[in-house]
């Protein structure tokens, strides 16, 4: 058997939460509706459950206008573009931090669990960070990052 390489399984879990965020950001913005509303909210007869007014603040940033919406799908397609590169963008140290790849997908659970459709993409992001956390604990280094260690390619 052979040793399960942390940030390459990271990586595919990373691109399956981050695809599936901007699909779940998508539908988001046809059915404006957070994920959270039903905690303190009033059931009413026509019209199911009435958010209570201390969760105002998310009535207004994600159904009248959809601010989380837009930023899960710029941020999910920040880390496809991020985990799946161009040959170019592999020399660069933006690339090879595994840190700043659980950074932003903390980021983007923490975004995606504040959306009705996007609490799947929530839990992927949440595996996928902590996949990355094990492979930094292991002291694992990408293939890359070996291959142009110190030549300085950037932009």
């Amino acid at each position: 058997m052979g040793k399960l390489v942390w940030h390459e399984y990271s990586r595919l879990v990373s691109v399956t939460a981050s695809v599936y965020a901007v699909w779940a950001s998508f539908w988001a913005m046809l059915y404006r509706k957070f994920f959270w509303d039903f905690v303190e909210g009033t059931v009413r007869d026509p019209g199911g459950i009435q958010p209570s007014q201390s969760a105002m603040i998310f009535v207004q940033i994600i159904v009248r206008a959809p601010v989380i919406q837009i930023l899960v799908m710029v941020l999910g397609f920040m880390m496809i573009a991020l985990e799946t590169p161009l040959p170019i963008l592999k020399s660069m140290a933006i690339y090879r931090s595994l840190v700043l790849r659980v950074v932003l997908l903390l980021f983007q659970a923490t975004l995606t669990i504040m959306l009705y459709q996007g609490t799947n993409a929530a839990i992927y992001s949440l595996v996928a960070a902590g996949c990355y956390g094990r492979a930094i604990a292991l002291g694992e280094e990408m293939k890359e990052a070996k291959a142009n260690r110190g030549k300085g390619g950037g932009a």
